[in-house]
């Protein structure tokens, strides 16, 4: 049984096959929004970022959202690996024995997100010259500022609703903001799909930035009028950017992509639009994700998700969460493997 999936657009394909695989060849590291969906493909993520861009020398810009931007912070620290285990432990740890708050979850996931910056507070992130952070958070406007539920969940309901049409419509209910190191090479600082404000990730912002990207609306409370940034309520960078479907300058590097899924959905509304998938901007892009096997192998025939809390009791979704993070490491092993070999060719897909 084969764990990994590794699937080339056709500009990496012909990149690939004509010069192997090679951490160098990477200019851009993806990483999604999805909850716990992460914990499926931990083990790559350790390989990736201990091993895999171990020995690099030149700018590696890394875009995330949410529990994805989570990870690649881990990455920009002075010891990924030690970072990138307090990140499993406070979050797979995370206790919610009943039905929370909105301000429960709030303290819960703040700690999560403290866990994953550590005594540096995100200092060795922001002065990481090769490791360049860009974090995804959405300035939410008209009715989704709202205070109170009622008027948040109208305004979620008139955003699925326009982006259902035009997915472009989703500017009217939420901007998109990306905090970044503002190099002016960074093929992120491009883009053009969604009205984008950049604006600049610093030692007095990191925190509370790394706190909006994660903050579902309904479920966490907003991060209000981040240092820095235009006044307003700040939510989940999924929103707009659940898995991405960037138009990436063609002059860009290639993009590596650990995902969980061998598709990807562009923003969080398209969830349940079987039709809006990504399809033009992965050319250049080395998707790597579990096997349909891999998962049926897993506790629950499925990788971790947010159902998981309401349906297993803490010990039990803790154990399985667990258990699964444990099995990801098969993915590692074998990509490993693969570059150990130089045998990648006998086991990519094409896009």
């Amino acid at each position: 049984m084969s764990a990994l999936r590794l699937i080339a657009g056709e500009t990496a394909f012909k990149q690939i096959e004509t010069q192997g695989l090679q951490q160098s060849m990477f200019t851009q590291l993806l990483a999604a929004s999805g909850g716990p969906k992460w914990i499926g493909i931990a083990g790559l993520d350790k390989y990736i970022f201990g091993e895999f861009f171990k020995e690099r020398q030149d700018p590696l810009y890394m875009l995330g959202a949410s529990s994805g931007a989570w990870r690649l912070a881990c990455l920009g620290q002075q010891d990924p690996l030690a970072a990138y285990g307090r990140f499993e432990h406070f979050y797979i740890n995370q206790r919610y024995d009943n039905v929370p708050t909105r301000e429960q979850v709030t303290s819960q996931v703040q700690a999560v997100v403290d866990g994953i910056l550590g005594e540096q507070a995100g200092a060795d992130i922001i002065a990481n010259p090769l490791f360049r952070q860009h974090i995804i958070a959405c300035r939410a406007r008209h009715v989704n500022q709202s205070k109170s539920k009622v008027g948040l969940a109208i305004g979620l309901a008139l955003a699925a609703a326009s982006n259902s049409v035009n997915r472009k419509s989703i500017a009217w209910h939420f901007e998109r903001i990306m905090l970044s190191h503002k190099d002016a090479a960074s093929p992120f600082g491009r883009l053009k799909d969604l009205p984008t404000k950049q604006m600049m990730l610093t030692n007095e912002n990191i925190r509370q930035a790394m706190m909006a990207t994660g903050s579902i609306p309904l479920l966490l409370d907003p991060v209000k009028d981040i240092d820095g940034l235009p006044k307003g309520k700040y939510y989940d960078g999924g929103i707009t950017d659940y898995h991405f479907d960037l138009p990436l300058p063609k002059e860009s590097g290639l993009t590596l992509y650990p995902h969980f899924y061998p598709h990807m959905t562009p923003g969080w509304f398209d969830k349940s639009l079987v039709w809006r998938k990504a399809k033009q901007n992965y050319h250049n892009a080395l998707i790597l994700a579990p096997s349909r096997d891999f998962i049926a192998s897993l506790p629950f025939g499925k990788i971790p998700d947010r159902e998981d809390f309401k349906k297993l009791d803490t010990e039990a979704r803790i154990h399985y969460w667990q258990t699964v993070a444990q099995q990801s490491g098969q993915l590692a092993d074998e990509l490993a493997n693969i570059v150990a070999k130089g045998s990648i060719m006998d086991h990519i897909e094409s896009w």
